[in-house]
């Protein structure tokens, strides 16, 4: 990869992020007003896949206060930071650390948004390198026709070590040659009007998904290196007519259409899922609806091959380290579905504060699950569960991940490296749909497609001195490739990720907070020769407001990863450091 595409890519990134509009709590760290007098803004409304025709269709409080509120802070940070191997050596190395970067967000009733970019420089003392690093996550919901049409957007910037099996741990463990940096932005126009009795909505998603190649991943003897995902394009699409229960008849009807495409780089990998689909709705009660639907779905997956060495037969590595894609030889059908999709549930919506929807069918050839749950008390906690199933490659989920983010949040970061952790705090309650967590489709980088069938949970309270949440989740990856190619050797495996990650924060007085955050990942592949990947780790800072601007920061944490077939690896962090927030 240049430097100028490297540059190019950090900027979309960046810049997506810094284009939208912006507002207080886009930093889980009280920088700048650790007295805890600003007042927290509340979910949005509108999330992802909600119904036109159905005003209940989020679970989010009421809008505290009405209007718009609208926060940016920047600020410069120096830090000095010593990192201890513990194991499998003892090397003490020291870093000087300046940094950069924004806090923001818009939180209004048509209006969501929340950014925070964060660029930092590494200078190593001794045996240590310099390195440079950028991270941020942003999502937005803006407005062009009030309650008829509005844009979506979203990016992430995030730093990830590598292993053998092709699992991205992220952690403090991120120096050395298996580190990596991922990329990814996504953006479009959703719409959702009415013809008289006839609700029509409709959605299109773009999305550019960009992991850089590690210079180094280590293997074991006879153990084919993981081929590392590139970059790959999506495109997404949906729409959907449909009355509601009693308009027309007494039961709800709609049809509906969509697709959903990625274009892998390595070896022209291709996603083209087409489908077309009716559906009914019967009312058991005005809260509870049964729900049914059929229709027809065509899913195919290619590839090709890499360029073979005209001697050996073995494939061709190019300078980037990555294998050669021949596009002189035809596609090859890894898989090919097509024909009958059914699927029934339920659908139960008691008030805007809980929803539940749950179904089962016929989907990939297979029987198939979904569903959400959320549960928001009150305008400052909420609970939220959703079971996926679906066929994508590492940028189709991760686009899907951050299309599901909600659109007021606070990012969690780590205080050493200011990496972002696997879920971001959101700001008031989560609407049905959405999840506040990343850790799912950050697993891991194989280039490979896969199905992809899990669940995950998240909780979070949001109190006036305290803020705490965690969020944890399963994740079962089947693997699909096309036969005599080099990718051949990954079908049908299977990987499954376990993954928890939690946080507290706090004021302990008006002068002075604390973050405390934990994680923990394990990481079982179907290569036999891989083995077991197990991340733990811990951090926790204490900040204390100097002048109004100035805040003095301290912290410790220690991390860990335990490896069935390579030497375990630990190491502690301490760091003290001060910012200052324009």
């Amino acid at each position: 990869m240049t430097s100028d595409y490297k540059r190019l890519i950090t900027l979309l990134c960046a810049g997506s992020a810094l284009a939208l509009p912006a507002v207080a709590q886009a930093q889980s760290i009280a920088y700048g007003d650790v007295s805890g007098s600003g007042s927290k803004a509340s979910s949005d409304r509108g999330g992802d896949g909600a119904d036109a025709d159905d005003e209940d269709s989020d679970v989010s409080a009421p809008r505290r206060g009405g209007g718009r509120k609208i926060r940016v802070t920047p600020y410069i940070e120096a830090q000095q930071v010593v990192f201890a191997e513990l194991k499998p050596g003892n090397d003490v190395l020291t870093y000087s650390v300046l940094a950069a970067g924004v806090d923001a967000a818009i939180a209004g009733r048509n209006n969501q948004a929340s950014v925070s970019v964060r660029y930092e420089r590494r200078f190593g003392w001794g045996d240590a390198i310099d390195n440079d690093a950028i991270s941020g996550v942003a999502r937005a919901s803006l407005s062009v026709v009030p309650q008829t049409l509005k844009f979506e957007a979203g990016a992430l910037a995030a730093r990830s070590s590598v292993e053998n099996n092709g699992a991205a741990v992220t952690s403090g463990l991120e120096f050395g040659d298996s580190v990596t940096q991922i990329y990814s932005i996504y953006a479009g126009p959703q719409l959702a009007t009415n013809l008289g009795d006839v609700a029509l909505t409709g959605s299109y998603r773009l999305g550019y998904t960009r992991v850089e190649s590690p210079d180094a991943i280590q293997v074991l003897p006879g153990q084919t290196p993981i081929d590392v995902f590139d970059d790959s394009i999506t495109h997404n699409a949906a729409v959907r007519a449909g009355v509601k229960p009693g308009d027309v008849l007494p039961v709800g009807l709609g049809v509906g259409a969509g697709f959903n495409r990625e274009d892998v780089s390595n070896f022209d990998q291709r996603i083209d899922d087409r489908w077309v689909r009716s559906d009914v709705t019967l009312p058991v009660s005005p809260d509870l609806h049964l729900v049914g639907g059929v229709g027809y779905e065509k899913v195919r997956v290619s590839s090709r091959d890499a360029v073979r060495d005209p001697v050996t037969g073995a494939p061709v590595l190019g300078s980037d380290g990555r294998f050669v894609t021949d596009k002189s030889v035809p596609r090859a059908i890894s898989y090919n579905a097509d024909g009958l999709i059914w699927d029934a549930g339920v659908i139960w919506r008691p008030s805007r504060r809980t929803a539940l929807e749950a179904h089962v069918g016929k989907r990939y050839g297979s029987t198939s699950y979904y569903g959400s749950f959320a549960y928001a008390p009150n305008s400052r906690s909420s609970f939220n569960v959703s079971v996926y199933d679906s066929i994508n490659g590492f940028g189709g989920q991760l686009g899907n991940a951050l299309a599901a983010l909600p659109t007021e949040f606070e990012a969690v970061r780590n205080p050493f490296n200011g990496s972002l952790s696997g879920c971001v705090a959101a700001s008031g309650s989560v609407s049905s749909g959405q999840s506040p967590c990343l850790s799912t489709a950050l697993g891991s980088v194989r280039s490979s497609v896969f199905r992809s069938r899990g669940v995950m949970a998240s909780y979070s309270v949001t109190g006036n001195r305290f803020q705490t949440g965690i969020g944890a989740g399963y994740d079962r990856r089947k693997f699909i490739a096309a036969p005599g190619t080099v990718l051949a050797a990954a079908n049908g495996v299977i990987d499954e990720n376990v993954w928890v990650a939690a946080y507290l924060n706090g004021r302990i007085d008006r002068n002075s907070s604390f973050s405390t955050s934990v994680y923990g990942n394990l990481y079982e592949s179907g290569d036999a020769l891989s083995g077991d990947i197990t991340a733990i780790g811990a951090t926790a800072a204490y900040y204390r407001q100097l002048t109004s601007k100035l805040t003095a920061t301290a912290a410790i944490g220690i991390d860990g990863v335990k490896r069935k077939n390579l030497v375990d690896i630990w190491s502690g962090q301490a760091m003290v450091g001060v910012r200052y927030s324009f």
